[in-house]
């Protein structure tokens, strides 16, 4: 079931919801009492300009969804409208505050805000944009594109190795035949050895990465977890009462019926055990035990989810630079003529794993080369990763690692997550 965040409008006949509470017009109005909220929280003033009412619902849906929502202070301590009214242009106002509210979590590791960007005060993870999400969040528009940029198969004397280069996870339904034939092509040749390049991979779909691991993994693994969403206890304990005015549309964009009414976001199933997905072997690739991946600073989010999926299972060697580090994930509210994404789970592997939040460390480090020819074996990635396969180099213990040719300037390609596609998830289910 897909999730499609419709949100709210102003409408003349229905004076349609902002947030929480019925406006009349683009300015100032009495409204009705908040829904679902504390009686001792304060709340937003119950007048002003549309801006104003932005700014509001931007922290108070912080408040229930993101996923660090413990940290975040309440509303008249916060003050957005105080703070962000009288920026340049309201989308700065809008930006500035999302940055804000980002920046309270701490990671215990390095100190420093968990979503610390050095890029024009962006998150690193969340984000907001212009134009209302009608698609369930999903930036289709940016995931384009082949899924499957290069393949083939290397023969290294009684080696078979089998190369994919995937540039992106595009919706499963536009690329579900090209991998399954990609696969299968492969799969005839019994190779050990899987070779993924994700060097370009900034995300997509769960489900599309979701769906390579599948078509990696053997049979025995299934029934075994793969990943595990884990959001907030807000949302876990169903207390995101901020959700009902964002409408549960189907595949077709429709509303549908849920216990007499029709289903809001804040009728999804949020639990971990509900969030939960397990292998179910898709194809005919059932040889692979050495998997080796290719990676960059552009790799990140889904790309680096099939990682950690794979990792307790395979034996995995990452190969170029460190990763992103985008191990969150998100579904968009619509606010005003505005999509807002916070970061809202947290993506652990069957080992619990998630702390990859500065990027995955390579086992051997190399540069990547500009304007690299994908699948050939002289292209300096592939052709080490192919030496490392043949045992003609070795990688180091991590404490002292391994390098081929040592960047001077390691600073992240990527520098904010609008540069990546996320991880997004379109297959949210209502509660049973």
């Amino acid at each position: 079931m897909k999730i499609y965040n419709k949100g709210c409008t102003y409408d003349k006949s229905i004076k349609g919801i902002l947030f929480l509470f019925l406006i009349v017009a683009y300015t100032g109005c009495k409204k009705d009492k908040p829904i679902g909220m504390n009686e001792e929280e304060v709340v937003s003033p119950t007048t002003g300009t549309r801006i104003e009412f932005t700014l509001d619902s931007i922290f108070l849906y912080a408040k229930q969804i993101y996923l660090w929502n413990d940290v975040l202070p309440g509303y008249s301590t916060f003050k957005p409208r105080e703070k962000y009214s009288n920026a340049q242009s309201e989308i700065s106002a809008f930006r500035n505050e999302l940055f804000d509210i980002s920046q309270f979590k701490l990671n215990q590791v390095t100190g420093k805000p968990f979503e610390l960007s050095t890029y024009n005060n962006l998150p690193k993870y969340s984000y907001l944009q212009i134009g209302r999400t009608t698609d369930g969040g999903n930036r289709a528009g940016q995931i384009n594109g082949e899924a499957v940029l290069a393949k083939r198969l290397i023969h290294l004397d009684d080696k078979v190795i089998a190369y994919v280069a995937l540039g992106s996870f595009p919706s499963l339904s536009n690329t579900k035949s090209n991998l399954n034939q990609v696969f299968d092509e492969i799969a005839i040749d019994k190779p050990k050895y899987l070779i993924l390049d994700l060097r370009s991979n900034g995300g997509g779909y769960v489900e599309t990465a979701e769906y390579v691991a599948n078509l990696i993994a053997p049979r025995t693994l299934n029934g075994k977890i793969m990943y595990s969403e884990q959001f907030n206890p807000t949302l876990q304990n169903g207390r995101a009462t901020i959700l009902r005015h964002q409408p549960y549309l189907d595949e077709n964009g429709k509303t549908i019926m849920y216990n007499g009414r029709l289903a809001t976001l804040a009728d999804v199933d949020y639990t971990e055990s509900g969030n939960t997905y397990k292998f179910n072997k898709k194809g005919n690739l059932e040889s692979i035990q050495d998997v080796y991946i290719i990676v960059s600073t552009r790799t990140a989010s889904a790309s680096e989810l099939l990682i950690s999926c794979l990792k307790p299972y395979f034996n995995v060697k990452l190969i170029g630079e460190k990763t992103y580090g985008k191990p969150v994930g998100f579904f968009a509210v619509n606010i005003d003529q505005y999509s807002v994404y916070l970061s809202s789970f947290l993506i652990k592997n069957a080992q619990g794993w998630s702390d990859y939040f500065n990027g995955m460390e390579p086992d051997l480090n190399i540069i990547m080369p500009d304007n690299p020819i994908l699948g050939d074996p002289e292209e300096p990635c592939l052709k080490a990763t192919i030496a490392l396969i043949d045992r003609k180099i070795q990688v180091q213990p991590k404490k002292s690692g391994s390098v081929l040719k040592q960047r001077s300037n390691t600073a992240p390609v990527l520098v904010n997550s609008m540069d990546s596609i996320g991880i997004i998830e379109n297959r949210l289910k209502l509660k049973h």
